[in-house]
C-alpha cells in the first residue's frame, strides 16, 4: 500500500470509488475518472484525449465503440516503443458519455486546460482527485491516480479473467509488468492454503 506516496497504489473497493465520486465537483472530472476506472488507462494517457478519440459524433455525445489512446500520449515500454490502444467502452462508462457533452469547452481537447487550448496537466487531475478522496474521509487508504489501473486489473484477475485477454485490455507487453499490478487478497491466499489437503 502506498504511504507517502511510496510503494504500491491501493486498490478501491466499489464503496471507495462512489465515495470518492461523489466528492468530484463538475462532469469533466466524473468523466474523467469514470474513463480511468472502466479503462484502466493511466491519467496522462487520459489528460490528453481529444474528442475525436472517445466520440464519432461530438454534438450528439454518440461514442465510439472504443476509446482510442493514441501511442504519443502514452507510456513507452522499457525498450522505449510506444503503442496505440483501443479499448472498448464498458457500460457503466458508455452511461457517462453519452451524458456528456464534449462540445461544451470548445475544443478539440476532451479535457482542455483552463490556460488555452492545450490538455489539462496531470498535475492538476491529481490535485481534484487528491481533493476528493480527502473529502471522502479517504486520505488513509493510500490511494493515487494509478489506484483506479491496480483495481482493473486486479478484478479482471480475480474474476479469472485469462491473462492474455487482460493484456488486451491494458495494453501491457510483458506479463512481468502486468503481474505487478495485480493485489492478491490475503483472505483468498489464507482460503486457498486451507484447500489443500
Amino acid at each position: 500500500m502506498k504511504n507517502n506516496r511510496h510503494g504500491q497504489a491501493a486498490i478501491m473497493t466499489d464503496r471507495d470509488r462512489s465515495l470518492i465520486r461523489r466528492q468530484l465537483n463538475n462532469d469533466s472530472h466524473k468523466l474523467f475518472f469514470d474513463i480511468a476506472c472502466w479503462t484502466g488507462e493511466r491519467w496522462g494517457a487520459i489528460a490528453q484525449l481529444q474528442v475525436g478519440d472517445v466520440y464519432a459524433d461530438p454534438v450528439l455525445s454518440v461514442p465510439h465503440e472504443q476509446i482510442t489512446f493514441r501511442r504519443a500520449t502514452r507510456k513507452a515500454s522499457p525498450n522505449g516503443e510506444r503503442f496505440t490502444r483501443q479499448v472498448w467502452i464498458h457500460p457503466h462508462l458508455q452511461d457517462s458519455l453519452l451524458a456528456y457533452n464534449p462540445t461544451l469547452k470548445g475544443s478539440d481537447w476532451l479535457f482542455p486546460s483552463p490556460l488555452g487550448n492545450r490538455p489539462i496537466s496531470f498535475s492538476a487531475c491529481d490535485k481534484w482527485f487528491r481533493t476528493a478522496v480527502l473529502e471522502a474521509g479517504l486520505d488513509h487508504k493510500g490511494f493515487s491516480t494509478h489506484s483506479t489501473r491496480r483495481t482493473l486489473i486486479t478484478k479482471l484477475s480475480e474474476q479469472g479473467t485469462d491473462w492474455k485477454v487482460i493484456q488486451a485490455i491494458t495494453g501491457h507487453r510483458d506479463i512481468k509488468t502486468l503481474a505487478r499490478y495485480i493485489e492478491v487478497d490475503t483472505k483468498r491466499v489464507s482460503a486457498a492454503l486451507s484447500a489443500v489437503s
